[in-house]
């Protein structure tokens, strides 16, 4: 295996600056490498498309995926200008890349008011004393699409 390029850490660095600097959104970049080549290149665009899911990390993770066709990032490595926030790292685990390295640290995103921390205490809470209150709703119908799934043919397991 590789050792980390810096190279592609300074890209990602390039596009945390470059692109808030243009006014997409917030100051991070991210970039995809697999075999030593940069396959995908993600930054945020939270406020320039009104879409709270448009971090650098899942950007560069849709990238990579319809490059190469996959929803999983077999023998890929994320290269993120900061350690992933609760989201970023969810869809990494989902997107599965071989390993991560990252720039800043989530301290140092909450020290410019970018502080994840209360997600992550969210996480930890019942669902009864979330801020934002959750219930569960018609869990036998529900049952119906698992079931479905379970008994289709065709499925592609993940």
């Amino acid at each position: 295996m590789q050792d980390p390029n810096p190279e592609f850490m300074r890209e990602a660095i390039r596009l945390s600056v470059e692109k808030m600097q243009a006014g997409f959104g917030g100051p991070f970049g991210a970039v995809i490498v697999k075999d030593g080549q940069i396959i995908a290149r993600g930054f945020n665009q939270v406020t320039s498309t009104n879409d709270p899911t448009c971090h650098a990390e899942v950007d560069a993770i849709r990238k990579a995926c319809t490059t190469l066709g996959t929803f999983q990032l077999d023998d890929c490595d994320l290269y993120t200008s900061c350690e992933p926030c609760p989201m970023c790292l969810g869809a990494i685990y989902w997107a599965r890349p071989r390993r991560v390295f990252y720039g800043n640290t989530k301290q140092d995103a909450a020290a410019i008011g970018f502080d994840d921390q209360f997600i992550y205490d969210e996480i930890e809470k019942p669902l009864s004393s979330r801020q934002i209150p959750m219930q569960q709703l018609l869990h036998e119908e529900a049952l119906a699409g698992f079931q479905a799934w379970q008994q289709h043919e065709s499925k592609t397991e993940y």
